[in-house]
């Protein structure tokens, strides 16, 4: 019980209220020197008695404590020393027992509500604070995306709102069919334990977060080596007995989702009392450890709620990314498959472009040192350099894998016609040797077969060496002019087809396809496939991206794109074109080159790439920067797509 004590001055005798004040037990005290009110216990009441003799001659203002009152006996007016919220009652001179005595008492009452209104007032406080701060730690959770991180605010949140010195926190989850317990994380202050790892427990009754798991119950512990009698669960003391721990008060309670399903269970271990701060051990939790009372059992439930929501939503948001990762992977592959030689390039441009960025994130001098990356920004460019020549789904298929300037058929065509007038050449040498019989019978006979069939091989000769150097133009390589001349000569030639009707060896079409100066694709077909950088684009607009990764179309867009204005589709100039795409490029061109072989194009090794990136540089094409960066930091060994 608090004490209540009564001071009185010299000049104020209060012997005569001894009976009465003992009976009241109160205790009473002789104040000879008011200023002793500032240095008394501050746990007790105190009534204080004065009269003018304590009153005369005091001019400085006392700010009394909140637990005295003052009851003027015989004065005439509140005394000036005394501030104006002190609390003070008046008494005539030489009062009776009955006015003393109710006057004290009204002082003590007065007292005590006082002090018991600000008890409240501090608890209501406290409240306050406590529930503002399970908010911020609601509105926190709702915002971290990567799972461990949440587990671990969640637990470090709860444990320091309930001044728990450890904890674990569990999640239900199947195996087999079956419920368990995955053990995710533990918590403790006090001991250094080895790195934890996560563990799957059997959901049963005897243990305290299985009992919380399947009853969906709050247990509330006061001793742990204490429980009550007929409980279902037990404690394991392995841990404190391999530690020199003592596991003394508990709060074991379960994270609930909205739908009121138990998702998971959070348990908090001796909460320290407040101010306590060093390391507990097996001797000092007694005086060290208290209860988990009522109040922080209300505020874990607010928290085990939140933090369900948030687990659920963080899970919901793991599975929708696996999906759309799974999305993209499929979408990547089956255009990939489309053309065979190019199988694991887009992955590879990804795994060159994210390396690159993080290498730019951690710059700390030259142009890039205020350029970071968050790892938002990073799995944005990873979907942008993945789904970078998604649009060639929109390409035809016979263009995606021309492999020479004529397609098959094409140059299967121009074989048949070059065999037909080779057959043909030898037929009108058979119907010569025929008619010359007819006409001459066999004198001489031998010496026109052999003038003719000198003639008919040479043409012969003639015809495959015209036909292995359409064969040879047909190589996507650099024509040189002469060979475009000839081939315009080998595009007037003419022959008599079955029926007799004159036909051109090589048709104008053939002719002017074979004389493209470089590469195997005519103006269309180049326009065709560039166009896949479009269908990309307008594909990627279509996906309704969330806010951190709204920019992927764009990205995606200007990957083709040249510093100098001269890449496509939209002409862009290096102002225009985003940082993102600038590095991609580089990607692109050099998994382009050391890529394996392709029969359009042999690979080259990576010092041949690279020497390749800086004769772009000098053409105004990439971002010299960028590209140093790429070799310097040897960007293509980081990411694993080194060729010799």
């Amino acid at each position: 019980m608090q004490t209540l004590t009564l001071l009185h001055s010299q000049a104020f005798p209060i012997g005569q209220y001894a009976d009465a004040l003992t009976l009241e037990a109160i205790s009473s005290r002789r104040l000879d020197n008011l200023d002793q009110l500032l240095s008394l216990d501050g746990s007790a009441l105190r009534v204080v008695l004065v009269d003018a003799a304590i009153t005369n001659g005091r001019k400085h203002i006392l700010q009394l404590d909140p637990r005295t009152a003052v009851v003027g006996v015989g004065l005439e007016e509140q005394p000036k020393w005394l501030a104006d919220d002190s609390l003070y009652l008046h008494l005539p001179e030489a009062p009776s027992t009955a006015v003393l005595m109710s006057a004290i008492k009204r002082a003590f009452q007065f007292l005590y509500q006082k002090q018991r209104a600000d008890q409240l007032e501090k608890q209501l406080g406290e409240r306050t604070r406590e529930l503002q701060e399970v908010a911020e730690v609601g509105a926190a959770l709702s915002t971290v995306r990567d799972h461990s991180v949440l587990l671990t605010m969640i637990l470090s949140k709860a444990r320091e709102l309930s001044r728990a010195d450890a904890g674990s926190l569990y999640l239900l989850d199947e195996v087999g069919g079956q419920p368990v317990l995955r053990w995710k994380l533990a918590q403790n202050d006090s001991i250094d334990v080895e790195a934890f790892e996560e563990k799957i427990l059997p959901v049963t009754r005897k243990s305290l977060a299985g009992y919380v798991a399947m009853t969906g119950d709050l247990l509330v512990i006061d001793d742990a080596y204490n429980l009550p009698a007929g409980a279902e669960y037990e404690i394991n003391r392995t841990f404190d007995e391999k530690n020199g721990y003592l596991t003394r008060s508990l709060l074991v309670f379960p994270m609930t989702n909205h739908a009121g399903e138990v998702i998971g269970v959070l348990q908090l271990i001796n909460r320290r009392r407040s101010g306590a701060t060093a390391r507990l051990t097996a001797a000092s939790v007694p005086e060290h450890v208290i209860p988990f009372d009522e109040a922080t059992a209300d505020i874990m439930r607010a928290l085990a709620s939140q933090a369900a929501v948030a687990v659920e939503n963080n899970l919901l948001y793991e599975s929708i990314e696996r999906l759309f990762e799974g999305f993209v992977t499929a979408a990547v592959t089956a255009i990939e498959q489309r053309d065979p030689t190019t199988s694991g390039h887009s992955f590879r441009v990804a795994d060159l472009t994210v390396e690159l960025a993080r290498v730019i994130d951690r710059v700390e001098s030259g142009p890039f040192r205020e350029v970071r990356f968050s790892s938002e920004q990073v799995r944005e460019i990873r979907y942008a350099s993945l789904l970078h020549d998604f649009g060639k789904v929109g390409v035809r298929e016979q263009i995606l894998v021309k492999e020479k300037k004529l397609y098959p058929l094409q140059l299967e065509a121009i074989r048949s016609r070059f065999e037909f007038v080779m057959k043909s050449a030898e037929n009108d040498a058979y119907r010569k040797k025929l008619d010359y019989l007819l006409a001459h019978g066999r004198d001489g006979f031998d010496d026109f077969c052999a003038h003719l069939d000198a003639e008919t091989a040479a043409e012969i000769l003639r015809l495959q060496k015209d036909f292995s150097f359409i064969a040879q133009s047909n190589e996507p390589s650099v024509l040189p002019e002469g060979d475009f001349h000839y081939l315009q000569q080998l595009a007037t030639q003419a022959f008599a087809d079955i029926r007799g009707d004159k036909r051109l060896l090589l048709d104008p079409e053939e002719a002017r396809i074979l004389s493209i100066r470089k590469g195997n694709l005519d103006a269309a077909e180049r326009q065709e496939i560039e166009s896949h950088v479009t269908h990309t684009f307008n594909f990627l607009q279509k996906i309704p991206w969330t806010r951190d990764l709204s920019a992927v179309a764009d990205i995606a867009y200007a990957h083709h794109e040249k510093l100098n204005g001269r890449g496509y589709p939209r002409k862009l100039v290096a102002s225009d074109i985003p940082l993102q795409s600038r590095m991609m490029t580089v990607s692109d061109i050099y998994d382009a080159l050391t890529a394996s072989d392709r029969p359009y194009k042999r690979a080259v090794p990576t010092e041949r790439a690279l020497d390749i990136l800086k004769m772009e540089v000098n053409d105004g094409l990439l971002d010299s920067q960028l590209v140093d960066t790429f070799i310097e930091a040897r960007v293509f060994e980081r990411a694993g797509v080194l060729r010799t």
